[in-house]
């Protein structure tokens, strides 16, 4: 058994979804300069980097990031291989044979995008009709190598509102460039945030 890390690694030269807060760190307190400890202050934005989307993100009273069933966190999945996709529907979703798993890692051709700023303007994404395949084989969790699952310019947002209104968490920033498709047990774990609308997230593959 291997287990590999999907996570994006934070520092503030990461590429950051346009109007998002960046991320920032600076010292409270410092042993180099006489202090006891070394304690860093950041700030950042909810949705930076590996993070995962509960309804609350796009739904108004939705269920919010410490709010989402730790079995829909944790449990067997695949990565599923979409390289070469221009973009991801059902046709597409089909041909990579994702029924019957219900957490789904999509990897794409966004790869390496994730560790270039600024961000790409037209990154692999999720389709309407995708979505909705997803949503009929009731998957409960679905992740994308790209900072956005739709289109960064969808009006509406169509394609979050069909996966998070199903009750379906979206993974956004999933690093698996490195990472073979097949079937692994996904640990997917957001930070505890009371009330939060999304949290940075490590996610772990045992395979």
């Amino acid at each position: 058994m291997k287990l590999y890390d999907a996570t994006l690694a934070i520092h503030e030269k990461m590429v950051v979804f346009p109007g998002d807060p960046p991320f920032k760190k600076e010292p409270v307190s410092q042993i180099q300069t006489g202090d006891e400890v070394n304690l860093t202050r950041i700030t950042m934005g909810t949705h930076l980097g590996t993070h995962v989307d509960p309804p609350a993100h796009f739904i108004d009273n939705g269920a919010t990031v410490d709010q989402v069933p730790l079995e829909t966190l944790v449990g067997p999945g695949v990565v599923a291989d979409l390289k070469g996709c221009p973009r991801i529907d059902r046709r597409a979703l089909e041909k990579a044979a994702i029924a019957g798993h219900q957490r789904v890692l999509l990897k794409t051709d966004n790869g390496i995008l994730l560790l270039e700023s600024p961000l790409h303007p037209d990154t692999v994404h999720l389709t309407e009709d995708g979505a909705r395949y997803l949503v009929e084989n009731r998957v409960r969790l679905v992740g994308i190598d790209a900072l956005s699952i739709e289109h960064h310019e969808n009006p509406g947002s169509p394609v979050h509102h069909l996966l998070l209104e199903a009750g379906v968490l979206v993974a956004e920033g999933v690093h698996l460039l490195e990472i073979p498709p097949g079937e692994y047990e996904i640990f997917c774990l957001p930070l505890k945030i009371k009330g939060a609308d999304g949290s940075p997230a490590r996610i772990l593959l045992r395979g």
